[in-house]
């Protein structure tokens, strides 16, 4: 078995962020709180989750690292829960193939909530680590002592089992952070918005989920002035689920930049608000992109923080059968929809006008465009745009209803052209460039 325990820093909050951030490596994730004074540590029993994060050490490498950011002040690992927090407080770091009875038995009796209350005793017996009080006669340290040390040091050395209450993930993620300091400034608030991003990520990676959108809350000083709202917030969204440390964090960033706090903060919220099932890309042999490089939408997201939502615009498809309809410009960072396909089987120009052109016709009806046209396929008609109302400029209403038959044609000047012909009674039978084929 493999456990690792952290302590805790003086926080409430800190071993409910450090709670919430391990769910993500395993189900199996406990909190022990000490008897004699000492900070409260959490357990992650990791034996199965090993191989999915790439190794013992990368996944150790990976958990000093994230822990440090959330306030952890320990780590330590061994193949039982209480050998590992003895291990943690006694400030011990090791490699993973040492024998566990060579790492305890130098250890303090203050590394054992049940050897540590009956200290004073055993240093008058003239024990002073583990490994002393463990030479003593089990039979008169049992009549002495009772059986809760003797049944402790067998759990922490591996001879008898351990029971654990597991903590269990909450269905909504609300995390708070008391800062150490007053922030007079919105962009120092990232050093500890990044740890509530540390426990969001976990916590979306453990349920499988992505966030579209997540709310930033602080709030200010008690000694503020009456003038000054009691704090403020920001929402950010994004196109596609992430749980994407780095990419929210540089979003929050870019909005941070922006905000003027109208008084010191001395607490920080973070919410999410909206939480989707998350899609992981498959891993190819051949990748598309360096690890390193950025997605195109992730990069857009960015700059879209930076410049303004409206400026970063991106086309768009949506379910219409009117051409000119068929594609529209959105901000970059609103999710994009589900569009159909109308015009399977109809080939599609490379160029569409902005407007349509009326063709002219000869007696016989047939279209002009650097002369007589011919027709290669169609017609294939469409009809909408009932629903579609207009406002014009004196304030009145109508609709954008077309009814059409599109063709493919030719022209000896122009190549192949995109043309429509018109079948409202009020527009007549006329003709209308629409597109060029490239």
């Amino acid at each position: 078995m493999l456990w690792a325990a952290l302590l805790s820093g003086p926080s409430p909050s800190c071993i409910e962020g450090l709670v919430l951030w391990g769910l993500q490596f395993t189900p199996r994730v406990a909190i022990a709180r000490s008897d004699a004074g000492f900070a409260t540590a959490m357990l992650m029993e990791l034996e199965a989750s090993v191989r999915l994060f790439g190794g013992r050490r990368q996944l150790a490498q990976r958990i000093r690292t994230e822990s440090t950011e959330l306030g952890a002040t320990s780590l330590s690992w061994a193949p039982t829960g209480l050998a590992a927090i003895a291990l943690a407080r006694a400030g011990v770091r090791h490699g993973f193939g040492a024998p566990l009875t060579q790492r305890l038995d130098p250890l303090p009796l203050s590394s054992i909530d049940a050897v540590q209350q009956e200290a004073a005793t055993l240093a008058r017996l003239g024990c002073q680590t583990l490994g002393q009080v463990r030479s003593l006669p089990r039979s008169g340290t049992s009549r002495r002592f009772g059986a809760g040390l003797l049944d402790a040091l067998d759990q922490a050395y591996g001879q008898r089992p351990e029971t654990f209450v597991w903590e269990q993930l909450p269905e909504r993620f609300h995390a708070r952070l008391e800062l150490m300091a007053r922030i007079d400034t919105a962009p120092a608030l990232m050093h500890g918005a990044r740890r509530l991003l540390l426990q969001l990520c976990g916590w979306l990676a453990s349920r499988c989920c992505g966030v579209t959108a997540i709310t930033l809350r602080w709030c200010h000083d008690g000694m503020r002035s009456r003038h000054v709202d009691e704090g403020g917030e920001l929402r950010i969204r994004t196109a596609q689920p992430t749980r994407q440390i780095d990419h929210l964090g540089r979003l929050l960033a870019e909005h941070l930049a922006k905000v003027e706090l109208q008084a010191p903060v001395g607490e920080l919220q973070l919410l999410a608000d909206e939480v989707q099932p998350f899609e992981e890309a498959p891993a190819s042999l051949l990748p598309d992109q360096r690890p390193d490089d950025e997605p195109l939408p992730l990069v857009l997201e960015r700059i879209a923080a930076r410049l303004g939502s409206a400026r970063v615009v991106r086309p768009v498809l949506r379910e219409d059968h009117r051409p000119e309809w068929q594609v529209r410009w959105q901000e970059a960072q609103e999710p994009l929809p589900r569009a159909g396909g109308q015009w399977q089987g109809m080939p599609q120009p490379g160029f569409l006008l902005p407007e349509p052109v009326q063709l002219g016709t000869n007696a016989a009806n047939r279209p002009l465009y650097h002369g007589v046209l011919t027709l290669l396929s169609g017609p294939h008609r469409i009809e909408g745009g009932w629903w579609h109302r207009l406002q014009q400029a004196d304030g009145s209403q109508h609709t954008a209803t077309a009814v059409r038959d599109y063709w493919v044609a030719h022209s000896e000047q122009a190549g192949v052209l995109w043309l429509y012909q018109t079948r409202l009674a009020q527009e007549g039978t006329a003709w209308y460039l629409h597109g060029f084929f490239a």
